[in-house]
């Protein structure tokens, strides 16, 4: 029987990964990670392929044991304990039904190896099948289910054991988009209905920003910006988050001052001086990085020369129903995106492909990075 150490519990974190380290062949999946997670809290591990999101998902669930470093889960360190022993459950990308059972068989399959009672077991079942709302479909094999539904059957399987802590691996990654997105407020819902701490592996940022509570965007084996969903997305900590969550325009400078929280850039990309709201000191003629959002930019009547105001010819219009993107290009030869709320009839649209625009934008709707 493996020992299991208990630690200090007063706070209210129902994981504790202290400097995990796990290299595969001297390359580093996971690279001195360090990370807490909330009881009770959606959390998200966000990035790319290759950036060791599901190999600390599986270090967590223990199918992985890392080279250094500490797993805690409730208190306990179960850095040696078996997957087996963890209070911990996973939902698989593949979502690995067993064909030949049926729903209500799947979902009881993991309760038949704990000492419970075939009749508390088979109340399990039935509770675990309502709240995906599958009661009916019980006698379906997997191969008689939609996409959807088998995806709800591997998630009551899941759940049936009553796991501290979910784990979900691309867990909306075989569903269609409209789908996927319908899927995605029913876990938000089903998790704070149980109030079990659920962890998501997603590559899919619009994923991890609907779900979350908070998301740790990772790089290269490690975590890049840990934050909220809104933070994340509108105080991006470096130009890597900055570019990965949603649409954005970057520019390169150099500080010509910084004032009372005001920052002026002199930013040859973008043919204009830039003026950009910053609280932390700025040394002069230090280089940075400008991040702007496409919706953060507004059409201007007429150009008056100001600071933070370009002229731009439209280049290319995406038309998405809500909204358009507009690819245009500025004086200086580089590009930049802006987007509009189609709030007319697209043949009402008064911007169209080679017409002259002026851009503008305030000093709080963008912000400066130096990473």
């Amino acid at each position: 029987m493996v020992e299991q150490s208990t630690v200090d519990t007063a706070d209210d974190f129902i994981v504790k990964l202290e400097d995990i380290n796990k290299h595969f062949d001297g390359v580093y999946a996971c690279d001195d990670i360090s990370l807490n997670i909330q009881r009770g809290e959606f959390f998200s591990l966000l990035g790319p392929s290759g950036c060791g999101k599901t190999t600390l998902l599986r270090i967590l669930a223990g199918f992985e044991a890392p080279n250094k470093g500490r797993v805690i889960i409730d208190g306990i360190d179960m850095t040696s304990v078996p997957a087996y022993l963890r209070p911990v459950n996973m939902m698989f990308q593949s979502y690995a039904l067993f064909p030949h059972m049926n729903v209500e068989q799947n979902i009881a399959f993991g309760l038949k190896q704990e000492p419970m009672p075939k009749a508390q077991r088979n109340d399990r079942v039935r509770e675990m099948m309502a709240l995906v709302q599958l009661e009916k479909h019980a006698k379906r094999k997997p191969h008689q289910l939609s996409g959807g539904q088998r995806q709800r059957v591997a998630l009551a399987r899941a759940l049936a054991k009553q796991p501290k802590l979910l784990l979900l691996d691309e867990p909306l990654g075989a569903l269609d988009k409209k789908l996927r997105e319908q899927t995605q407020f029913e876990l938000v819902n089903l998790q704070a209905r149980l109030g079990i701490t659920f962890v998501v592996v997603t590559h899919d940022q619009e994923e991890a920003m609907t779900m979350s509570s908070r998301i740790a965007l990772m790089n290269n084996g490690r975590i890049e910006q840990l934050d909220s969903p809104r933070r994340l997305y509108e105080f991006p900590a470096t130009r890597y988050a900055a570019d990965f969550i949603g649409l954005v325009n970057l520019f390169e400078g150099h500080v010509v001052s910084h004032e009372n929280d005001t920052a002026l850039i002199d930013c040859e990309q973008a043919g204009t001086l830039l003026r950009v709201h910053h609280s932390q000191p700025l040394a002069a003629n230090m280089p940075v990085t400008v991040a702007m959002r496409p919706e953060k930019i507004r059409l201007h009547n007429q150009y008056d020369g100001q600071p933070n105001q370009v002229r731009a010819v439209i280049k290319e219009i995406a038309y998405l129903g809500d909204i358009s993107i507009y690819h245009a290009e500025l004086e200086s030869g580089r590009r930049v995106k802006f987007t509009l709320p189609n709030v007319q009839a697209l043949a009402e649209q008064p911007l169209t492909w080679e017409q002259t625009v002026v851009l503008g934008w305030n000093a709080d709707s963008c912000n400066v990075l130096t990473q």
